[in-house]
């Protein structure tokens, strides 16, 4: 059965025109229809301050922002990106230019200059829209080198900084009223940056025909119904952001929550209480935290119109799925997926029985296995229960990403035999429940983040003391893991406290605070291979205690 049939007639109009665009799913058939005075977006304002904003006026917001690009001669395929945090005017420019037929790219505000300039350097950002402050801190320096980025808009300033322009003045200016691109379910919707073990960060392309995963998964795999109060804790610059923070429950009719402060265990309980949230989507992290400030701080809160919970980002542990049941009434659901994948996979519905610590199961729709790369090419299926292998997809799902922006090669190694490589290694138990076991490669997941150790090696390298740089991920009780790196000095520099906390402070202003390492260990030297390839796994070994395994490719002074 595919996706199409499984979708009720309700839950996607497609263009009066014909073809299919996000933007018009999202707002403008609610805007123009029997939701229009529904509240869309409850914007929290960090001072606790709440903004409310209708479909209808949603709808005219995203308006002005197409013609805004359209005055600007910005045209269908061309990418716009966003660094702001989550504020109203995030969801505008989403939806803005998905309806101008322009591809919507969001960035991690808490990036650091260099990852940031890496994304927009490919994926050609033609616009850019942030702050004041986050233009002239990370990227007003490195402008000469973006010759794509054409303009900069600023969010917050009627008078913005030389080289940018003021998105309210130009909002003001522009029309109420546009007309949607025509575009078709293959068209180019959205660019999601993820991490590698090897060189730059990958641009994952989507397209708008990856509403329809968007919309069965919410239903499957959030309970997520019409008219629900609806809170997705995830960063806007994460592919969560967008996919369930703001597409999936905007098509589906709901009340989006929308909190621009950071995580505080007050703040969140209170918001679930004063808003009546129905279904709450947030991170293992997150949950930990709250676990951390213990049971009796969460019974003083009223959480009685919680009915659904869901996890995403990182495996969640059973503890924290057992204690939601216990603390907060509800058991949390886990979800897994990735950023290729565009939408939810695997989960723990809301129809089946929880095994605490498992993925669950596929959703309707999606065929997974689990398979073993041969070593001629191809792989071979696994059938045997609770034997270990790699995660795979057959392709063809709707939200399966259909690109890396501008390289071929590397997504064409992404599938092998009708099958989408997840690099995940799980089990899958006799009652077709999957159990993450681990990376199949060096990525690190830290709060949720995938973190490629290869750009956190090439800004330590940028340092005039460092030689080499060998990044892990390191264990960590709440994070999950944090960013370990172990360098080697050039001659003339000795390991130092002082010269750790400079090394420390170097990568943090460039790669951000959540990228940057934890941890500096200095070394003599690294463990390479016979071809100067730096052996993360060693290190990681080492560090954990754990066994070497195979050291027969390991460099020797032989």
């Amino acid at each position: 059965m595919s996706f199409e049939q499984i979708l009720g007639n309700d839950d996607l109009d497609g263009l009066p025109g014909g073809g299919l665009n996000i933007a018009h799913e999202a707002v403008d058939r609610h805007a123009k229809g029997r939701e229009r005075d529904t509240v869309a977006l409850r914007c929290i304002a960090k001072n606790g301050a709440v903004h409310d904003l209708t479909y209808a006026e949603l709808g005219q917001n995203t308006d002005r922002f197409a013609n805004v690009l359209r005055g600007l001669g910005v045209t269908k395929g061309e990418r716009v990106f966003s660094l702001v945090g989550r504020s109203a005017e995030l969801y505008t420019v989403a939806l803005g230019t998905m309806k101008n037929g322009s591809i919507f790219c969001p960035l991690f505000s808490a990036f650091g200059p260099e990852p940031i300039h890496a994304r927009l350097s490919i994926g050609g950002a033609s616009v850019l829209v942030t702050t004041a402050a986050l233009y002239v801190r990370k990227i007003a320096a490195l402008r000469v080198t973006l010759p794509d980025l054409h303009h900069v808009l600023i969010i917050d300033d009627d008078a913005p900084p030389p080289g940018t322009e003021s998105l309210p003045r130009l909002m003001r200016a522009a029309s109420p009223d546009a007309c949607i691109e025509a575009t078709m379910p293959d068209d180019p919707a959205l660019l999601h940056f993820t991490s590698g073990t090897t060189g730059a960060p990958k641009g994952a392309v989507h397209v708008h025909g990856a509403v329809v995963s968007h919309v069965l998964s919410a239903r499957v795999a959030l309970d997520l119904r019409p008219g629900d109060v609806y809170w997705c804790t995830a960063d806007p610059g994460w592919v969560t952001g967008t996919s369930y923070g703001i597409i999936a429950p905007l098509v589906l009719g709901a009340t989006v929550i929308v909190d621009e402060a950071e995580f505080d265990a007050a703040r969140w309980y209170g918001i679930l209480e004063a808003h009546k949230v129905n279904v709450w989507y947030t991170a293992p992290t997150a949950i930990r935290m709250l676990m951390k400030a213990g049971a009796e701080f969460a019974h003083g809160f009223d959480l009685s119109a919680v009915r659904f919970l869901a996890s995403v980002g990182e495996p969640l542990n059973p503890e924290a799925v057992l204690w939601g049941r216990e603390v907060l009434g509800h058991a949390f659901h886990d979800t897994w997926w990735q950023t290729e994948t565009g939408a939810i996979m695997i989960a723990n519905s809301a129809d089946m029985a929880i095994k605490p610590g498992s993925m669950g199961h596929p959703l309707p729709g999606v065929t997974a296995g689990i398979v073993r790369r041969l070593q001629g090419g191809g792989v071979e299926e696994i059938t045997t229960p609770d034997i270990v292998g790699e995660l795979a997809l057959r392709a063809g799902w709707p939200s399966m990403f259909r690109a890396y922006w501008g390289e071929a090669e590397r997504y064409r190694k992404c599938f092998v035999d009708g099958w989408y490589l997840s690099g995940d290694l799980v089990r899958r138990d006799r009652d077709g429940y999957y159990w993450f076991i681990g990376r199949a490669d060096d990525v690190i997941k830290s709060a949720g983040h995938l973190i490629g150790p290869f750009e956190v090696e090439s800004a330590l390298t940028e340092h005039p003391a460092v030689a080499e740089a060998g990044v892990i991920g390191k264990t960590d009780p709440v994070a999950m893991e944090v960013v370990k790196a172990f360098v080697t000095l050039k001659s003339g520099h000795a390991p130092s406290d002082a010269l750790r906390r400079e090394l420390l402070g170097f990568a943090r202003q460039r790669l951000g605070a959540a990228v940057a390492p934890r941890e500096i260990e200095f070394c003599a030297d690294l463990p390479k291979t016979r071809s100067g390839k730096i052996m993360r796994r060693l290190l990681k070994a080492r560090e954990l205690g754990l066994l070497e395994g195979d050291t027969s490719s390991l460099e020797t002074d032989g």
